[in-house]
């Protein structure tokens, strides 16, 4: 039974280099592993790709021929895959059942959200024998503001609940996130998780990131007007 995960992520939160350092990784350890390329739009891969879908489409003759724009585009070539997902299901099939499968997608955020097309090809390999999970890279500068943050968390959400796949959300680029100035409210929170008071066996630890009631005060000191909707979310 071939196992595998779906690397999502917004553009630029670095679901290319995530893929790359998971090859480093079992090729350090001696296991197989294949990267699937399913971005017609990366043209510049770090790592060794097994399957390219640029191979089969890209997003530019797409672009050429039909007249799109890149969203619109990068919608028609999953689509067109989900179509003919027959020469991806070949290609895999060459790869073998033992090796572990990294599938790296582009960053439309529609595509993991509420676009039917990924969805139909996820169920189709689960239906095939693959057991898949879904990560998801989020921008460490997304958390430095308590507006970005709650943003975030709700389409983390949404992500989970469409793809309906073991969901592991994980926060790139966070070795960085110094150099963005004044944290604020990310800064915080992280002061209020290193406390010594929280031990890690403590319910609060656990909870102190997603503290909601914090969250509320935080947006109600910067966007007063929208209270009423930032406590019903």
């Amino acid at each position: 039974i071939p196992f595998g995960e779906i690397v999502v992520g917004s553009p630029g939160s670095g679901k290319s280099t995530y893929a790359y350092g998971k090859h480093q990784l079992f090729t350090a350890l001696s296991r197989p592993i294949s990267i699937v390329n399913l971005d017609p739009a990366n043209d510049s891969l770090p790592y060794p790709c097994a399957i390219d879908i640029s191979s089969f489409i890209t997003l530019k003759e797409v672009m050429d021929i039909h007249g799109l724009g890149p969203n619109g585009a990068m919608l028609y070539c999953i689509e067109y895959l989900d179509e003919n997902y027959d020469w991806l299901e070949e290609r895999l099939r060459e790869l073998g059942p033992e090796v572990y499968v990294v599938f790296d997608l582009p960053g439309q955020v529609e595509l993991s959200t509420n676009h039917e097309s990924l969805k139909r090809i996820i169920q189709k390999l689960t239906k095939s024998g693959f057991r898949l999970a879904a990560i998801h890279l989020c921008d460490s500068l997304d958390v430095t503001d308590a507006s970005k943050y709650t943003s975030v968390l709700i389409l983390l959400l949404r992500a989970t609940l469409h793809l309906e796949l073991p969901h592991i959300n994980v926060l790139a680029t966070i070795g960085v996130v110094t150099q963005y100035g004044d944290l604020g409210h990310y800064q915080q929170i992280m002061e209020h998780i290193s406390d010594a008071s929280l031990k890690q066996n403590s319910p609060d630890y656990c909870t102190a990131a997603q503290d909601l009631p914090y969250l509320d005060h935080a947006l109600y000191s910067s966007l007063p007007r929208f209270a009423g909707l930032n406590k019903a979310i």
